[in-house]
Parts: C-alpha cells; structure tokens; sequence
C-alpha cells in the first residue's frame, strides 16, 4: 500500500507542476504586434477560464470506470483480494487524472478563444 501512496503522491505533484503554466495560465503566442490592451484581456480571459471547474461530475466516473478496469486487471493477473483493492486505487487514480488533464486542456481553449474573439491573433 506504501508504494501506491507514494505513487498517488508522485502523480499529484507531476500534475500540479505541469499545470503550472498551462490551462487557465497559459499566455498565447500571438502573431505580429500585441496590443496595449493584451494584459487586461489576458487576465480576463484567464479568469473566465479558471471559472470552469477542473474537478467535475465527469472527473467522478473516469474515476469509477478505472476503478473498475483496475480492480478487473488485478483479478485476471492475480487474484488476491489485496491485488484487485489496489489495482482499483491505481485505475481510480488514472481515470481522475486523465479527466483534469482533460479539463485543463479545455481551459487552454477557452483562453486562446476568448484572446481570438477580443481581435489578437492568437496562433496555435
């Protein structure tokens, strides 16, 4: 149990770092002069992406469906009642992130679209 902590711990600060500078943070690179009013709409923007929740009711059941195909490839490949509970913690662990990589992804869009609608030329 002591590794999937640490490997629980490990995934949690990997993702924390990545985020860092993406998502609600990213700043677009934007194609020619950028315009005195860049900042504000950057900041607005990026708070309007920050409004969208990372944690959501989808985050919920990718958790429960890799918890679910965890606890299932640990009763095929042993099993142990241990084996199939932390092969259930990893599965669950994996569908959770795998879902906040997915809603931080959107932030990233969310941010490049509000930049393009407020007339910067946001390429990427």
């Amino acid at each position: 149990m002591i590794h999937l902590k640490t490997a629980a711990i490990g995934a949690i600060l990997c993702l924390t770092a990545a985020c860092a500078t993406t998502g609600a943070n990213v700043v677009p690179v934007v194609d020619g002069p950028v315009s005195p009013n860049f900042n504000s709409d950057l900041a607005q923007c990026q708070a309007l992406a920050r409004s969208q929740p990372v944690m959501s009711g989808s985050t919920a059941g990718s958790a429960a469906i890799g918890a679910g195909v965890g606890a299932a490839t640990a009763a095929i490949v042993e099993d142990t009642g241990s084996n199939i509970a932390k092969g259930a913690g990893v599965g669950a662990l994996v569908g959770a992130t795998s879902s906040a990589v997915q809603a931080n992804a959107n932030r990233e869009v969310i941010v490049r679209n509000c930049m393009r609608g407020r007339g910067h030329n946001v390429v990427g």
